[in-house]
């Protein structure tokens, strides 16, 4: 960003916004609600306050600019949504941009040459489209307004109601005022490169399997020499810096995070983070995929990007719920994950073996957290009010009513979701 122009950008991206931090889908600017393909999108500036962390190795702290992030999570191809964004909102963005180093005016080339591939990110259900994702949410409106509430007198009686409803839907359909679009076919070219990286990493893993196991002595006695020595930084966070994010949050169903922080120095520690989120990324594009993030179920999409030659790294998530279930949820039920990453950085809560103790230790974990977490300036959501328990549900209505038939039991389920 050039300097001497933050609090003008500042003011600008505020403009955008319909509630402090959330943006109005119809803005000037970046009107979000015109793009039918974006599920979330954000911008933030990188102002990063513990830079100075770092001199508790013994060095300066870097003189970094401010960065401005624009993040979005989009259905197809990054490349087409970047071209949409510049073709229907070129204006706004070079509005934005102008504030940017070296921005010149040729939006679209100007964006896709700082496009930044992220080191791993995250998809709660691939393939799961806006488009999808509205429709079935009308559909559930459409259906729970019809269907009727009183007792049934048996099993049966589930069956007549429910052809009643699907009578109902299809005379909807048939008068245009509900849609159920078809799901396109995957790209032949996206399975393809599925398929090949799956065997790629493989390969690759077998083939470095057993100079792992060699040096895996000589690994495991770094790795805790430096856990044993590495220093913590998690007081806790300055009060006017927590006031601050707490008035982004519970605006909807849904929140944002976005916290960035240095790597611990050395050749030890940037590798094994670079080996960590690669296994991260390959099962997040081949395990997790049908609404886990290991045992977290509230993720909508996160990503995480290496920033400044992998000395710094941004991580950014769309999750339901509260800021503080969401801590809990990742410290029940993850704990061991987030050490495996977030122990690279510096200041973490000191660990054990990699995997023991540090985001463990809830105090000093969420005190790092909050300290790490920065303002997100604009943040958008396609379908306000929904959470993935909701879009599972609207998806298994939705395929109910598609289901020519069903067993009593199976109608009375059906019945029961809506």
């Amino acid at each position: 960003m050039t300097a001497g122009r933050e609090r003008e950008l500042r003011e600008l991206l505020a403009s955008m916004n319909a509630s402090p931090g959330w943006a109005d889908p119809r803005n000037a600017l970046v009107p979000f609600g015109d793009f039918p393909q974006l599920h979330f999108a954000r911008l933030v500036m990188l102002v990063d306050s513990t830079l100075a962390d770092v001199q508790a190795y013994g060095l300066p702290p870097p003189r970094l600019p401010v960065y401005l992030a624009f993040i979005g999570d989009c259905d197809g191809s990054a490349p087409a949504c970047l071209a949409d964004l510049a073709r229907r909102a070129g204006d706004g963005l070079r509005a934005i941009f102008a504030h940017c180093e070296g921005f010149q005016g040729e939006l679209l080339a100007w964006m896709r040459s700082r496009d930044q591939r992220p080191a791993a990110c995250y998809t709660n259900w691939v393939g799961r489209t806006v488009l999808q994702i509205r429709e079935e949410a009308a559909l559930q409106q459409l259906l729970s307004a019809q269907v009727n509430r009183t007792p049934l007198m048996s099993i049966a009686e589930a069956q007549q109601r429910r052809r009643g409803l699907r009578h109902y839907a299809q005379s909807q359909i048939a008068a245009g005022r509900l849609r159920l679009t078809s799901a396109s076919p995957t790209p032949l070219g996206w399975w393809l490169a599925k398929v090949f990286n799956a065997i790629g990493m493989v390969l690759a893993g077998v083939v470095a399997l057993p100079f792992l196991i060699a040096l895996l002595p000589f690994l495991a006695i770094r790795l805790r020499t430096l856990e044993t020595t590495d220093p913590e930084i998690c007081p806790p966070p300055d009060p006017q810096a927590l006031l601050e994010l707490q008035q982004l949050e519970d605006y909807d169903v849904t929140n944002q995070y976005t916290a960035l922080g240095s790597v611990k120095p050395g050749l030890f520690r940037r590798w094994l983070m670079t080996v960590v989120l690669t296994a991260i990324q390959f099962t997040c594009r081949h395990i997790f995929t049908r609404g886990y993030l290991a045992r977290v179920q509230t993720i909508h999409f996160a990503r995480w990007l290496y920033l400044d030659q992998k000395t710094r790294m941004l991580f950014t998530s769309n999750y339901d719920g509260g800021h503080q279930n969401y801590m809990d949820d990742f410290i029940n039920k993850v704990a061991w994950g987030l050490n495996l990453v977030f122990s690279n950085g510096i200041g973490w809560p000191q660990t054990a073996w990699l995997i023991r103790r540090g985001a463990r230790r809830e105090h000093r974990f969420k005190y790092f957290q909050r300290r790490h977490q920065i303002p997100t300036q604009v943040w958008y959501k396609a379908y306000p009010g929904l959470t993935l328990i909701d879009l599972e549900r609207n998806a298994r209505i939705r395929a109910g009513l598609e289901r020519n038939r069903m067993s009593d039991r199976e109608a009375l389920a059906w019945l029961q979701l809506l």
